[in-house]
């Protein structure tokens, strides 16, 4: 099977990630690359948001979690895409203006977005996303008419106890569908939330390797 490029906001190798796909995916091969490939910490720490906005979370090699900015990010990722042939998936659950306007590339805010519409033409959705201060505009990407939106703040890799109190408070707002709105959120992250909830839930990761998958030659 054709080889599929995965690249992340941060740095590779993502191991964590890597095996959300392969279970999402099986048998999907894929070649991992980082924006952010080649840069020391202090060059990482030189990158920050400036704003909300422009808030990104990911996860580095080592398990630490960092907030990058967004512009930054999309300015290498730009360059990388321009040097690559055929389909690649974005890793990435943010909107990203300014890449290159190509069929193959799977961004999964897209995905997400066509999914819920199909799925929950009108209702009540659920997000979960990294940070407090991606909230607005994270919520503010999903919205549409007939969309009454709650997003609730929950740090991937939170421990149970932070995961479960988490759930038990989107749980009180009755969403009709829940996304969990980052590419790091896990299978962990969604059998706890349909434990908690009573609607479907999307796993970010898994919606977008599918997706990807779909883009190449089948065997």
């Amino acid at each position: 099977m054709t080889t599929l490029p995965v690249f992340v906001i941060g740095q590779a190798p993502r191991p964590d990630l890597a095996a959300e796909i392969a279970v999402a995916a099986p048998g999907l091969p894929i070649a991992m690359r980082g924006a952010l490939d080649g840069l020391s910490r202090t060059e990482i720490a030189a990158l920050a948001p400036r704003d909300g906005a422009d808030t990104l979370f990911t996860i580095l090699p080592d398990g630490e979690s960092v907030s990058i900015s967004k512009a930054a990010v999309t300015a290498r990722m730009k360059t990388m895409l321009e040097a690559t042939q055929g389909p690649v998936l974005l890793a990435c659950t943010g909107a990203f203006k300014g890449l290159p306007d190509r069929p193959g590339l799977v961004q999964p805010s897209a995905v997400l977005n066509g999914l819920a519409a199909a799925l929950l033409p009108r209702g009540r959705l659920g997000l979960f996303v990294p940070l407090t201060e991606q909230a607005a505009a994270l919520g503010g990407s999903r919205a549409r008419e007939g969309l009454s939106i709650v997003v609730r703040a929950l740090r991937p890799q939170s421990d149970a106890a932070t995961r479960d109190a988490a759930m038990a408070a989107m749980a009180r707002e009755k969403p009709d569908l829940l996304v969990l709105d980052c590419i790091s959120y896990t299978r962990a992250d969604k059998a706890a939330a349909v434990a908690a909830m009573d609607c479907p839930v999307l796993l970010s990761v898994a919606v977008a390797a599918r997706a990807a998958a779909c883009l190449l030659p089948e065997d």
